[in-house]
């Protein structure tokens, strides 16, 4: 007579089963956090803030060919900036900046938000033409700058042409004095008015229609209603368009270059045009004066930025 042996199964020890609990646990969301940011932070730190520390340092000293090559340029501390403030380019190179910067913030923003309050009224082929105002935004800036550059032209431009026809006679408007700083003004207006069309035109689409009607109903004409709801609700849009335009206006250089390379006689000298003529347009550069007026654009927008973010604080604590 045989005996059955009966055998207990024993618990299976499986290697995915009797992992450990550390492998369990869940990644600790600061080290995610910290994964996303490194891509960024490289990106950043080889592109922005390692050139930037190149140009600090060109600026603070005595650089020529051999020693950029060598890298033994001896340090000067403030020179280059003395320099700078002490060339008799500086005061109309300032005053140009200025000027250019100014005129062209105040045109693009008034012709971008007329054109966004008459293209939200959503009328037919609005969308359309809305899409042709784009095309100088999507035109390369060289290619912008030499279509002007034509059109403008003392003797053969069709802007010439246009004025010879209505009986006035032709100006110069790159070669002058008196009106290559205007020609290269009316030029970067042009290109600038398609993008505050299409910030301002993307914040009135945010404003409710609920507060049009009612300011109608309380008898506001369609003035009242633009100055009474339309301009204060779009007033934070219009900040961070004008800032943005104005950072960009700063170091606006391929369309000065391009249409009078800062003349004639420096009459169309800004600082960003400037900077390159001593850095890159002479037989013997000058690298650090020239960085040290790129230095300086670089403060001006950095200060309007604080200026912004200071603005922004005090409204939302408001």
């Amino acid at each position: 007579m045989s005996q059955t042996t009966t055998r207990v199964p024993r618990p299976r020890t499986d290697s995915a089963d009797a992992a450990p609990e550390e492998r369990r646990r869940p990644v600790s969301p600061q080290w995610a956090a910290w994964a996303f940011l490194a891509p960024v932070s490289l990106y950043l730190g080889l592109f922005y803030a390692y050139p930037l520390y190149r140009n600090v340092d060109l600026s603070l000293r005595h650089y020529t060919v051999r020693s950029f090559v060598r890298g033994d340029a001896p340090f000067t501390g403030l020179a280059n900036y003395r320099m700078v403030f002490d060339d008799p380019t500086f005061g109309p190179a300032l005053t140009h900046t200025v000027v250019f910067t100014g005129v062209c913030l105040v045109f693009q923003y008034a012709i971008g938000l007329a054109l966004a309050v008459f293209f939200h009224q959503n009328f037919r082929l609005s969308a359309t033409l809305r899409a042709l105002f784009l095309v100088p935004w999507l035109l390369p800036l060289i290619v912008s700058a030499s279509t002007w550059s034509w059109m403008l032209n003392s003797e053969s431009g069709v802007v010439n042409a246009v004025l010879h026809a209505v009986g006035i006679g032709p100006v110069n408007w790159l070669t002058s004095p008196s009106w290559s700083l205007a020609s290269v003004i009316i030029a970067n207006i042009w290109i600038g008015v398609p993008f505050n069309l299409v910030v301002l035109h993307s914040g009135l689409q945010s404003i409710p229609a609920s507060l049009y009607e009612a300011a109608a109903l309380d008898g506001a004409n369609a003035w009242q209603r633009f100055w009474s709801v339309t301009f204060p609700l779009l007033r934070p849009v219009s900040a961070i368009t004008l800032l943005l335009g104005l950072v960009y206006t700063l170091k606006v250089f391929d369309i000065i270059w391009i249409m009078t390379k800062g003349g004639p006689a420096d009459s169309s000298t800004t600082f960003a045009t400037w900077s390159y003529q001593l850095g890159f347009g002479n037989l013997l550069p000058a690298f650090g004066p020239g960085a040290a007026v790129g230095n300086l654009l670089v403060v001006a927008a950095l200060a309007f930025g604080l200026i912004y973010v200071r603005l922004q604080r005090k409204q939302a604590l408001s």
